[in-house]
């Protein structure tokens, strides 16, 4: 994991900071206008999409999961799709598939393109679909391409999925699996808004419906803002602090939580260091700071780390879940390594 920005890439002077920040917030401002009373999901999302990532979204129908896809791409003036996952839905119903076509007197393949050739794709109770059309998705999350019949299209850039699953649905679903559920940088709980919230709804909206949004920012100054998060300093500090806190969530180290031991079957992959690392260089440039701090890797740990512990059958039963382990993590791994003394040392 590279613990600093690359040699040809100059760490962020503060105007840079100073700007970056500015463009953020009027985008985070304008999402929450149009999604209310959802502030903490509107800055993971924006976390997330800095971070270039995929973000799973698990709540009930109805809190505003689609909208605030329509939303993001709007004030982005990216390209948006929504695919509803069904049972019967197919590989070739998301990439696309080739079609016989006749061109000046002869007949030729011509792949026509699937809903997934788009900026922001917003995969629909993904867990609706049966696992081989779950598995559409894998090369195009992780590559950002899709092959078919031996070829291979680039899908446009920047681009993000967002997929919904509804935790009350269980009969007639297919429960991700885990390497793909690993794709998703972030995962995250979207939970109902306040009474107040929801009398702001029905007074000032009708049928619900947000208001009309502008363009307040390109697809051209958000890769400048990808930029901007490659140059924010890790201090060496910091990620062996992610290290570590990755390390102690697998079992069968020595030096794990006895909790860890005894409940997680397994632990996070290389990849949560990496999302870690990555989602906390964005909160730091969301907060205006030029380098990361343990704050931003503790802010985003729950969202990186939950979905990626397996836990043991008897979890449950004494009350652990994922995100109680994550924040035992958080309580027992100590920010800086104990050093231990060159004289003690063997």
């Amino acid at each position: 994991m590279d613990t600093d920005a690359p040699a040809n890439e100059p760490l962020l002077k503060p105007h840079e900071v100073a700007d970056a920040q500015h463009s953020l917030m009027l985008l985070s401002d304008g999402l929450n206008r149009a999604i209310l009373g959802q502030r903490a999901l509107i800055e993971q999302v924006v976390i997330c999409l800095l971070a270039r990532g995929h973000m799973l979204l698990e709540g009930l129908p109805g809190l505003g999961k689609t909208e605030l896809v329509k939303s993001l791409a709007a004030w982005i003036g990216l390209s948006s799709k929504r695919i509803q996952f069904t049972p019967d839905l197919l590989p070739s119903d998301i990439v696309g598939a080739p079609i016989l076509e006749e061109q000046n007197g002869s007949r030729k393949l011509v792949f026509h393109l699937g809903p997934i050739f788009a900026n922001l794709v917003l995969a629909d109770e993904i867990n609706r679909a049966t696992p081989k059309t779950q598995a559409a998705l894998l090369e195009a999350m992780q590559e950002h391409r899709v092959t078919v019949l031996g070829e291979t299209h680039p899908l446009p850039q920047p681009f993000f999925v967002l997929a919904t699953q509804n935790p009350i649905e269980l009969e007639g679903t297919y429960p991700l699996p885990e390497a793909q559920v690993d794709r998703f940088t972030f995962k995250i709980q979207v939970g109902g808004v306040s009474s107040d919230t929801l009398q702001q709804i029905i007074s000032t909206r009708k049928r619900g419906q947000a208001p009309a949004l502008s363009e307040v920012m390109t697809a051209a100054e958000l890769t400048r803002l990808f930029d901007f998060v490659d140059r924010i300093h890790l201090p060496e500090a910091v990620s062996n602090f992610i290290a570590r806190l990755v390390t102690a969530t697998h079992p069968q180290r020595a030096d794990s939580p006895d909790e860890v031991k005894k409940f997680v079957k397994y632990g996070a992959s290389p990849r949560a260091a990496i999302a870690l690392a990555g989602t906390a260089r964005a909160a730091a440039l969301l907060a205006g700071k030029p380098n990361v701090g343990f704050q931003e890797v503790k802010k985003v740990a729950q969202c990186v780390l939950g979905h990626r512990l397996i836990l043991d059958y008897s979890a449950r039963l004494e009350g652990w879940t994922p995100l109680k382990i994550v924040d035992l993590l958080l309580s027992r791994v100590p920010e800086i390594a104990h050093q231990v003394p060159a004289d003690l040392r063997a």
